[in-house]
Formats: C-alpha cells, sequence, structure tokens
C-alpha cells in the first residue's frame, strides 16, 4: 500500500487491539518521525506502551488500548502548529501503509501528563497508533463546490487535490478550507478557530499528495 491508497483507506480508529507494536514497527515509526522532525523543525517523538494520556473512564468506553502515540510539539513559532499538522497528516498515512490505525486527538488527552513529557515546548496533542478493532469509517464530507473553485478549465491535478483534502481529518470535522486555483498556482486558507492552523497543515499535505508537488505552487497557505 502506497501514501495514496492509505489516504482512502485511512479513516479515525478510537479503539484498538491489545496487541503491542514489534520493534521493527517501532523502527521504521522513529524514522518517519526523524525525517518529519529534521524537514519541518518539530519536536514529534513517538511514546510506546503507555497508558497515561486517557482518564479512566476514556480509556473503559473510548479510548480503548491507547498506549502509543505521537506526541505533537515543538518550540512555539508562527508556523508550529501548520507543521505539526503537516507532520501528522504524514505520519498517519504512513502508520496506515503499515498496517495500523490513528486517532488525531485534540483535547479529550490529559494534557497535563502529555506536556510534562515536553517541558518548556508548545504540545498541539497527539496522533494514537496501532492495531484498531476495526478499520473505521468514512466522515461526512463537503461538497467539492462547498470548497473549491478554479479560473478558467479544471486541470485534473486540482480535483485530484481537491478530492484528497475532501478525505483529510479536520478538528470536529469541519473541513473549513477554502482552496482557489488558476494556472499552476493554487492559494489555501483555513477558517481560524480550534485547531484551525493545525488543520491547514493536514489539508495542505492532503492536497499536495493528491495534485502531486510537480503540478502546481502554494501562492498562499493562511490560517
Amino acid at each position: 500500500m502506497d501514501l495514496k491508497q492509505a489516504m482512502k483507506e485511512r479513516h479515525t480508529v478510537r479503539r484498538f487491539k491489545n496487541k503491542p507494536l514489534d520493534e521493527e514497527t517501532v523502527r521504521l515509526l522513529e524514522e518517519r518521525v526523524r525525517e518529519n522532525n529534521e524537514k519541518l523543525g518539530t519536536e514529534i517523538r513517538l511514546v510506546c506502551n503507555d497508558d497515561s494520556a486517557f482518564n479512566a473512564a476514556l480509556k473503559l468506553f473510548l479510548a480503548k488500548n491507547a498506549v502509543n502515540y505521537f506526541v505533537l510539539t515543538g518550540e512555539d513559532s508562527e508556523k508550529l502548529e501548520e507543521n505539526l499538522g503537516y507532520a501528522s497528516a504524514d505520519l498517519m498515512l504512513y502508520a496506515q501503509t503499515l498496517g495500523l490505525n490513528t486517532w488525531w486527538v485534540g483535547g479529550t488527552y490529559s494534557r497535563r501528563t502529555i506536556e510534562a513529557l515536553n517541558p518548556g515546548k508548545k504540545t498541539l496533542g497527539i496522533v494514537v497508533v496501532g492495531y484498531g478493532e476495526v478499520q473505521g469509517s468514512p466522515h461526512r464530507s463537503k461538497k467539492f463546490s462547498d470548497i473549491a473553485a478554479y479560473e478558467g478549465e479544471m486541470p485534473q491535478w486540482f480535483k485530484d487535490g481537491v478530492e484528497a483534502v475532501l478525505l483529510a481529518p479536520t478538528a470536529v470535522n469541519r473541513q473549513a478550507v477554502r482552496i482557489s486555483g488558476k494556472g499552476n498556482e493554487v492559494a489555501m486558507s483555513y477558517a481560524r478557530g480550534f485547531l484551525g492552523k493545525a488543520d491547514l497543515g493536514i489539508c495542505r499535505y492532503f492536497f499536495e499528495l493528491g495534485a502531486g508537488k510537480e503540478n502546481f505552487t502554494f501562492t498562499e497557505t493562511t490560517a
């Protein structure tokens, strides 16, 4: 499975099997984390076999066996949240290619516990990773015309990029993104609000994957 296929098959999963990640899988995930950190200036880390990210009630009813997770963190900067969103998209899809499932968590985890792992850093959220009890199901999605417009005859790469964005996970499934294109130039904006900049980064990653980075240039990405 490649990243484009993973993009189509990835769905949010919140309940996981009691099955640990093997050494080779952990090695591959940590290598992917390292690559993203070096590229984007983030300080994401993978935590394994730790059940302290959620309280007892959540572990019982929602976050079953959610013991492995990426901590989305780094030195605070203007681009940190967007870059963490971008990196998290890559990590979720890469995990899917390894036969794993993921859950992007922005509010229901134990913030005090996770922030204690990275004192002095800004922590945006976590992405739980593991073997899902199920594969999840597609989320409700907006229409193509709700989020995108192109000036002139729309090329296939633009269509593919927008369709990819409609598959992307966003905070509370807002999909509050706007994409406009002209020639080979694309502008993308995301409504301000809870995790808006992170959602912008996720949408930017999905658009690039769907459209092919060689086909266009982003002229603006804002939230």
